[in-house]
């Protein structure tokens, strides 16, 4: 019964450490982040606490996430990925998050579109976009680059 207990500890630990391993390479989602490391909270709560009228989907990184990416811009590297506030409003309301590696920046790009766009007519001509934590130009390239990756963008 000991044996059958110290292992099943071994397990546990084995798969906490695992997915703590999973996170450190891209296999997070921004949903998540918050929950998983106080540093990440920490971060974020800086670059929200001083916007207005932020969504509480946004300020507290909850909704529908995709995978994040291991993403490189001037020099340093990001975790990158999509927020939406649900899956089925994704094309109206949606949120591209950066932090970096270290988890002491964060940034990210808000975009919005007006409910009940006709198919016809193209997202990005219409969408609101609003950035926060204050990135520099290459940033936003890089959140707008991330962005342009969905399909169902154009």
């Amino acid at each position: 019964m000991k044996v059958m207990f110290k292992t099943l500890a071994a397990a546990l630990l084995l798969g906490g450490s695992a997915m703590a391993m999973a996170a450190n390479d891209g296999q997070a989602r921004a949903n998540e982040l918050l929950h998983s490391d106080p540093q990440y909270r920490e971060t974020w709560t800086k670059v929200v606490k001083k916007e207005e009228r932020l969504p509480e989907w946004v300020m507290n990184l909850t909704g529908d996430a995709e995978q994040m990416n291991a993403v490189q811009e001037d020099g340093d590297k990001y975790l990158v990925g999509p927020l939406c506030e649900t899956q089925q409003t994704c094309l109206n309301k949606r949120l591209i998050v950066a932090f970096s590696f270290d988890k002491k920046d964060a940034y990210a790009m808000l975009v919005e579109v007006p409910a009940g766009l006709p198919a016809d007519k193209s997202p990005t001509r219409h969408a609101d976009y609003r950035f926060l934590g204050k990135p520099n130009q290459g940033m936003q390239d890089l959140l707008m680059e991330q962005l342009k990756k969905d399909p169902n963008w154009y």
